[in-house]
């Protein structure tokens, strides 16, 4: 069951909804994580209004950039928080979107339109008193990768305003996710080839990061990622223009930042994006095997 419903999360004959699982409402505020925070409205361009968490750098720590951080494709920005709470304490201002119908968004997640939602936080954080003359990164997690690897190839404008991409285990081809989700179960592994051809795959990143040269890449994948595979990610790499870094993790889908060598990671990579190039280990991935 859990293989067929990784199959329908990556858009089982077409159909653009089943990529995406909202959850309505926020179960917390960040609050919760003792963090400073604001609500934030946004429009889209067809009109849906969008929310949004604005989660300013920690007092007393000197700013160093904005995030722009895209979740996956469940839950909401409460569910997610756990992928960019501890950049406020790192001098990072973080603007954290829910797509439409996600949280306290209004509307439905659907292809193209949900591409509407990351220009209009774009467009935000392009007029926003705070991020004047700071330095603007974007951190795309799972789905939230891929859309954003789509969307800045079709926005060049945008993309060249970056400082820096960074990727979260984000699939390179939604179509090699799903052949992997079919060949973990038994039932599905015979048909794996050509179910997974059932599943649209032209706007996948990996067709568009290509068009994508000159801003510093850091690509995390887990080894271990149960949706995800390291060798999708891997692909993603190869496709991917320098300057661009590669660094392997442990542990489950997108629960990178809950290990602290892989923020350190990411802080060090953004202190010097351009002092990274080529396939290199940026830190050592440890051994859950052999803790000597």
């Amino acid at each position: 069951m859990r293989t067929l419903a990784l199959l329908l999360n990556f858009g089982l004959a077409g159909c653009s909804s089943l990529l995406f699982y909202p959850e309505h409402g926020l179960p917390f505020t960040p609050e919760r994580a003792k963090l400073a925070y604001r609500d934030v409205e946004l429009t889209a361009a067809d009109g849906t209004r969008l929310h949004a968490w604005w989660l300013p750098a920690k007092p007393g720590v000197a700013v160093k950039g904005t995030v722009l951080h895209l979740h996956g494709n469940g839950g909401n920005i409460a569910t997610h928080l756990g992928g960019s709470w501890w950049l406020p304490a790192q001098g990072y201002q973080v603007l954290l979107l829910d797509y439409r119908g996600y949280g306290l968004s209004a509307g439905k997640p659907a292809l193209p339109e949900l591409y509407q939602d990351i220009d209009a936080a774009f467009s935000w954080l392009a007029w926003a008193p705070e991020t004047q003359g700071q330095p603007l990164v974007l951190l795309g997690q799972s789905i939230g990768g891929a859309l954003a690897v789509h969307y800045l190839a079709q926005h060049p404008q945008r993309y060249h305003a970056l400082k820096a991409l960074v990727l979260d285990g984000a699939p390179a081809s939604y179509r090699d996710v799903a052949q992997f989700a079919l060949s973990n179960a038994w039932l599905t592994w015979p048909l794996q080839v050509p179910l997974s051809w059932l599943v649209p795959d032209g706007v996948s990143a990996i067709h568009a990061i290509g068009r994508l040269q000159g801003v510093p890449l850091l690509i995390y994948q887990s080894i271990d990622d149960p949706v995800v595979p390291l060798s999708n990610g891997v692909r993603l790499y190869q496709a991917a223009r320098p300057p661009r870094v590669f660094q392997p993790t442990r542990g489950d889908h997108v629960q990178t930042f809950a290990e602290p060598v892989w923020r350190e990671v990411m802080q060090r990579f953004l202190d010097d994006p351009h002092g990274f190039t080529g396939l290199r280990r940026l830190a050592e991935v440890p051994n859950p095997e052999n803790p000597q």
